[in-house]
């Protein structure tokens, strides 16, 4: 069973991978027994596999998947998916799997886990955690806390670095645009002035011309 850890409060798919392990034959149904510390809510669609689900309390017991063909042969292994939510106060999750054959034989995957038992059952440990989400959303990209949103955190930290290196500007480096600055404005002061100047020489002359 997959994920084999999982966080308390937390939204997850499960995933079940059964392999078929007999030969001249083929597994044609796979049962999973649900644990009390997990609320399964929904299964994935399998094709050519039906699910069938047990429920008590109006709560999913078990999930069975059962194949409309002939199964899965001894070299292949097939995923099956449900999702579900993991209780507060969890603290394992232990996964009992029935896999029943064509002939007829079962296994059962009911050993305790961790004690060396030929046929353990699947364990998920339970750890402290925020509850992630509702799982709508899987594989949706998330961006960094501070991030706004629509912007990557390397444009972020690209904008931040000139912010920086704006705030660092040296002293010098600050007198030296104002020289610039006010060299400028005298150039343009000199500038206006000769302009003046020669328009009242111009006016002059005509002035002239006139009384001669």
């Amino acid at each position: 069973m997959q994920p084999q850890e999982v966080a308390r409060g937390s939204y997850e798919v499960f995933t079940v991978r059964v392999p078929s392990e007999t030969k001249d034959t083929h597994t044609v149904e796979v049962r999973v027994a649900v644990p009390d510390g997990v609320n399964i809510t929904r299964t994935e669609p399998k094709p050519g596999w039906t699910t069938e689900l047990e429920r008590e309390d109006n709560r999913i017991v078990s999930v069975a998947w059962k194949a409309e063909g002939e199964g899965l042969a001894d070299t292949e292994f097939a995923e099956f998916r449900m999702q579900g939510r993991v209780a507060d106060d969890a603290t394992e999750l232990v996964w009992r799997a029935y896999q029943t054959y064509a002939d007829g034989s079962l296994a059962e995957w009911i050993g305790a886990p961790d004690t060396g038992s030929p046929m353990p059952a699947s364990l998920t440990k339970v750890v402290e955690g925020a509850a992630q989400s509702d799982g709508h959303s899987h594989g949706g990209a998330s961006t960094d806390a501070g991030t706004p949103a629509g912007e990557s955190p390397a444009n972020a930290g690209e904008a931040s670095g000139n912010a920086d290196a704006a705030a660092g500007e040296t002293p010098e480096q600050g007198s030296e645009l104002a020289g610039t600055s006010n060299f400028s404005k005298v150039t343009l002061g000199i500038a206006i002035l000769a302009v003046v100047l020669a328009a009242l020489a111009l006016l002059v002359v005509m002035m002239r011309g006139r009384k001669a």
